[in-house]
């Protein structure tokens, strides 16, 4: 791996560890920045993991018990997929790759509306369609709207129904994106109109997050470069 990429990698994981902290903190939940690893000493909202590295080689016992592993389902983001959890009891759930793309206008345009969600029903509006009825919705809550650096993005369609998101999670140096999503199921469908918000709000930072199967293909098509090789860790 390139320097250039070795921190891109960093900041990306920098930035991804902020959003679990923005949402961790929006469920009421405490959590704690370290020099190696950014945790959480009780159990996060689902979908998010309980600790991100933020460097390499960090000493999985340690990391282990800055977190909450008598609960069922902790999870480790493994930034720099060079960990060994399984000696304290976890598995590898998935592996993907972080994504980089710099700062520009997206290539296509979208035929959706796009905005940024500013209350609470917008926001509603928005977890229910992400949800697509799986009883998740309430995952995000109107505190979200609070954070400074979090702006939910909604794709709208001539009736004002939305149908597409995502979340940009900004940071010093990059705007991460997560939550990507089309009511068509398709992973193409949203990149076009969320690269055009982003670059709309954000016109001078590369954009990072992470992705793997179809939806990193995806991200490729539209303009995102892999730049390093991350696993998720659960325990149990």
């Amino acid at each position: 791996m390139t320097t250039s990429k070795q921190l891109m990698v960093r900041a990306a994981a920098r930035n991804n560890a902020e959003w679990c902290a923005t949402m961790s903190r929006s469920h009421g939940l405490a959590s704690e920045f370290g020099v190696q690893a950014w945790t959480a000493p009780v159990r996060t909202p689902r979908y998010y993991p309980d600790a991100v590295t933020l460097v390499p080689g960090v000493d999985p016992a340690t990391l282990a018990a800055r977190i909450d592993t008598t609960t069922p389902g902790a999870s480790v983001k493994d930034s720099f997929a060079d960990l060994d959890l399984s000696e304290t009891g976890f598995h590898v759930l998935f592996e993907a790759q972080w994504i980089h793309r710099p700062a520009s206008a997206p290539a296509m345009s979208s035929v959706l509306d796009w905005d940024v969600a500013g209350d609470s029903d917008t926001l509603r509006a928005w977890a229910l369609a992400w949800d697509e009825g799986d009883g998740n919705a309430s995952l995000f809550r109107p505190e979200l709207l609070d954070d400074a650096a979090t702006f939910v993005l909604a794709g709208r369609s001539r009736s004002g129904r939305v149908v597409a998101g995502a979340v940009a999670s900004r940071s010093d140096q990059v705007v991460g994106i997560s939550n990507v999503f089309a009511s068509d199921g398709s992973p193409d469908a949203a990149w076009p109109g969320v690269l055009e918000a982003v670059h709309r709000l954000f016109p001078t930072l590369p954009v990072v997050g992470y992705e793997h199967g179809d939806h990193l293909a995806a991200a490729v098509h539209h303009g995102f470069e892999p730049v390093g090789p991350l696993r998720i860790w659960v325990h149990g």
